[in-house]
């Protein structure tokens, strides 16, 4: 009995052992890079156990505006602290007077510090050149200046950058199996979404040192400064906006308090984005599933009478546009007495300046009566549907997008809408089904502009090596597909000029400013209600200076009641800025809305 006892004992041992043994092997041979069910990579955790490193830079490229001005991130000088200096006998009083500040505060920084830091952090001391090189030739062991890369406190263009986050499946779903360091950041939405491939990092910049348990230097006191091996990455996008008028722009947005809506700038030489301003604004530090990740002005919206241009092209080529022709505009598009505008008998042009839906409700009847398509033809050669970002093939990705967020907007749903009368009646003034996003109507202003050339439209205009050498270029190229005459885009131009210099156009407001305006006013009903009021998305598009065109501008807000929330006096304060930062003069401040 009693030796049954001791082989069962000596049985227990050597299973324990065993079992000992088997997870030993598990930790340290087996499941090294992914322990437990949270995927838990042990040798990672290991070094950093035993390492403590201040991060220079994150290896993620870097946005820029057209002027090479950084975006996303800025790069400072500052002085780096490690916390084995308490440990040691430092020349803190020469580094304290190299810098200007005392030595105290330098010795009090490095006696609560746990990790090495940016001495001043959160707001570092910021060193000049000749500072750093004085403090780096005392070469004091964990005293460090360098150059060491932050994002900026405000980020120009927020929602067309995009935002970047920590996501391992999807690093996986996009790249497979290609090895990266851990928690390495991708581009979520944006800009840093559709050049993810260029941006990821391929390394990080860090100083690093080894510690024993009670953070001591395991090695001695040596810091080691770990770079990517390729010197041409992090690489840069140079992108089309203007940083200053970005900035400019934003503020005239907030001024005006639009909540939901923005602004849209394009070069129209160019056809570049210079200014995109959305709102809301991103949540700090609460970007994912807020509604401000969102660029509205990529995203479709019901545009109303703005998408009566459409209805005018399709009519001027149809000759529907008869001067002689007049409509009764004292009348809804139902033919019910219209008793908010009371406008009488008026032709094609004046019908197109107050912009009268009877007049647009009509022609797109008969105009979808000659071909159930016509609409969603002339809206596709005007660039309001599609897509308009730029797209090509460059290296190995074909069909590559800048814009991978923008909807393609649409006129129709389904044949039969196509052709219901009614249905063809509302689409005509931009209502029912009609959807198109506020950067394709700037694109069909500029388009319009320029003659009837359409043109995609780009946001970021090269890929640059980190030394400034570029990449790869976007060159400017037209959009596939039909377009307008040179001849209908004349006379486009001259009905968009008539909205405003016409005593009773809805752009009437603009005929002083200081660069003359052509342009489309638009506001849709969206069939939304909050306060037994129904919400309207209120628009105008158009383009300046009219004689020699450079910029097509649409300002829209969303969501508002009919009687508030109007764009006119946005729109015009945007005119006036930009002509002010042309002239090297100062704005004015913004008129209210």
């Amino acid at each position: 009995m009693r030796k049954n006892r001791l082989m069962v004992w000596i049985s227990i041992c050597i299973m324990g052992m065993c079992m000992l043994m088997f997870r030993l092997a598990q930790l340290q041979l087996i499941d090294t890079e992914s322990f437990s069910k949270h995927g838990i990579n042990l040798i990672e955790a290991s070094v950093k156990q035993r390492s403590q490193e201040m991060i220079v830079d994150n290896g993620r490229g870097n946005f820029l505006d057209r002027s090479g001005k950084p975006l996303s991130y800025e790069t400072s000088s500052v002085l780096v602290l490690f916390p084995f200096l308490k440990k040691m006998d430092w020349q803190a009083e020469k580094v304290a007077q190299t810098i200007g500040v005392s030595p105290e505060s330098l010795k009090y920084a490095v006696e609560k510090s746990k990790e090495p830091f940016a001495y001043g952090t959160p707001d570092p001391v910021i060193l000049t050149r000749s500072q750093m090189d004085a403090i780096n030739e005392m070469e004091i062991p964990g005293v460090f200046a360098v150059e060491r890369k932050y994002p900026l406190e405000r980020i120009p263009a927020a929602q067309l950058l995009g935002i970047i986050g920590e996501n391992d499946g999807e690093l996986k779903t996009r790249y497979g199996d290609k090895e990266f360091l851990p928690r390495t950041l991708i581009g979520l939405s944006g800009l840093e979404k559709s050049f993810d491939e260029f941006l990821v990092a391929e390394g990080k910049s860090k100083l690093v040192y080894h510690v024993d348990g009670e953070g001591a230097p395991l090695f001695g006191i040596n810091v080691k400064y770990i770079e990517p091996a390729n010197p041409f990455y992090p690489i840069n996008l140079q992108t089309s906006i203007d940083k200053n008028l970005q900035l400019i722009m934003e503020d005239m947005v907030d001024r005006h308090k639009i909540s939901n809506g923005g602004i849209v700038l394009l070069d129209i030489e160019t056809n570049s984005i210079l200014s995109m301003v959305s709102r809301p604004v991103i949540t700090k530090g609460k970007p994912f599933g807020d509604k401000g990740i969102e660029n509205m002005m990529v995203k479709q919206h019901i545009p109303g009478s703005v998408f009566k241009t459409v209805v005018a092209a399709a009519a001027i080529d149809h000759g529907l546009d008869d001067p002689a022709r007049l409509f009764d505009c004292s009348k809804k598009i139902n033919g019910d007495p219209d008793p908010k505008y009371d406008h009488g008998m008026l032709n094609f042009s004046d019908s197109f300046a107050v912009s009268c839906n009877r007049t647009f409700g009509e022609v797109a009847r008969e105009l979808q009566e000659k071909d159930p398509h016509i609409l969603e033809k002339y809206a596709e050669m005007l660039s309001l549907t599609g897509g308009v970002g730029w797209r090509g093939d460059i290296f190995h990705l074909e069909d590559f997008n800048q814009l991978q967020d923008e909807e393609k907007g649409r006129v129709f749903l389904s044949d039969e809408a196509r052709k219901d009368r009614n249905f063809s009646a509302l689409s005509g003034i931009g209502q029912h089904e009609v959807r198109t996003s506020p950067l394709a109507v700037a694109n069909m202003m500029a388009t319009i502009a320029r003659g009837g050339q359409k043109e995609m439209v780009r946001a970021v205009l090269s890929v640059q090596y980190q030394n400034g050498s570029k990449m790869t270029e976007f060159s400017e190229d037209r959009l596939k597909g039909q377009k307008i005459s040179s001849i209908t885009a004349m006379k486009l131009q001259k009905l968009l000029r008539e909205v405003v210099i016409n005593e009773d156009g809805t752009g009437r407001w603009f005929r002083d400013l200081p660069y003359a305006v052509a342009g489309k006013s638009g506001t849709a009903e969206t069939g939304i209600y909050k306060d037994k009021k129904q919400l309207h998305n209120k628009w105008f598009a158009g383009y300046f200076p009219y004689e020699n065109p450079k910029y097509a501008l649409v300002a829209i807000n969303l969501g508002v009641p009919e009687d508030e929330g109007g764009v006119n006096l946005l729109f015009a304060d945007i005119v006036k800025e930009v002509y002010n930062y042309n002239h090297g003069s100062v704005a004015e401040g913004p008129e209210s809305n």
